[in-house]
């Protein structure tokens, strides 16, 4: 009896020692697990019924899963001028503000894709978010590069979060009709490629705008913003690029004569197994290789803001 009861005991211990290192991860973690979980259910329910009804939440939960996450962890991180409410107005208001501005801008100015469409439509987009932002932090009591990397965070993601729902829902329909399982891995290719794109490339701007407001006491567009924003527009335009580059370089490497004939006269010539994987293989690498060029910039402004957010010591008088 004794011994049921020991066990009872450590059996309740050790479940109440589970809950609370549960309850005690971080909270950006937390949402990310649950959240991918509803998301997994949800599309395996829709695949098993059949159900229409819920491909708009499919659509939801997997186009602001990743952004919600990352910015949960970068609230975790912003001073007492952050708050709650002010990193959600930037993240709803900031993104649509961004995703509005920047298709009427692009739709009135770019017609085809091309070397310098690419820039085109990072300069767009990285200026209507910088805009946003800009709107957004009019009335604050206070500026700090490391609070302009988070709420620029939050518009970028928010960003992110209303296009990724926009290309789920036009790759749900095809030639053949709508198909669920296309719907499904753009979803995914997009929450994996979320972190390295328009969330580091706005906090990296949003960093130098606080920055300039801190020392003018208003937000302003200095001779360092503009140099940050014509690095993040570079960052933008291989990224979108990459696709196009690197049917160049599989074309470069592999092609065969008639084949480089062919484009040359205008036409689309059939490609072989080997051109298609080694294509994905460049295009995969060129996102990395883009994503980790972002994202060691925006650490060491990070890095920046933080050793500037420090009290300095007194110097010590001499003596």
């Amino acid at each position: 009896m004794t011994q049921a009861a020991t066990g009872a005991t450590l059996t309740t211990a050790s479940t109440g020692t589970t809950s609370r290192r549960w309850r005690t991860r971080p909270s950006w973690l937390r949402i990310f697990v649950i959240g991918l979980a509803l998301w997994v259910a949800t599309v395996l329910v829709t695949f098993a019924t059949r159900n229409a009804n819920l491909i708009p939440s499919i659509i939801l939960i997997g186009s602001f899963l990743s952004p919600v996450t990352f910015v949960t962890y970068a609230f975790g991180r912003a001073d007492q001028v952050v708050t709650a409410q002010r990193i959600f107005t930037a993240f709803v208001y900031g993104g649509l503000l961004g995703v509005l501005g920047a298709s009427v801008l692009e739709a009135a100015v770019l017609r085809q894709p091309s070397g310098l469409g690419y820039v085109g439509v990072g300069l767009i987009e990285e200026a209507v978010k910088l805009a946003g932002l800009w709107l957004l932090a009019r009335r604050l009591p206070r500026y700090t590069m490391r609070d302009g990397i988070v709420l620029g965070a939050a518009v970028g993601f928010g960003f992110a979060a209303f296009e990724s729902a926009g290309y789920a829902f036009n790759a749900l329909f095809t030639s053949t009709g709508p198909s669920l399982l296309n719907l499904v891995e753009t979803e995914v290719l997009r929450g994996i490629l979320t972190p390295l794109g328009h969330g580091v490339w706005t906090a990296v701007l949003g960093g130098a705008l606080f920055a300039a407001a801190a020392r003018h006491g208003r937000p302003r567009l200095t001779g360092p913003v503009l140099g940050w924003y014509v690095v993040v527009v570079m960052l933008h335009a291989l990224w979108d690029a990459s696709q196009g580059i690197a049917q160049w370089l599989t074309l470069i490497f592999t092609g065969a004569p008639w084949q480089l004939l062919l484009l040359e006269l205008g036409g689309a010539p059939r490609v072989t197994q080997a051109q298609v994987h080694l294509f994905t293989a460049l295009s995969w690498t060129l996102l990395v290789l883009d994503g980790i060029v972002g994202l060691l910039v925006l650490r060491g402004r990070w890095r920046r803001a933080t050793a500037t957010a420090q009290p300095r010591s007194p110097t010590p008088e001499a003596g």
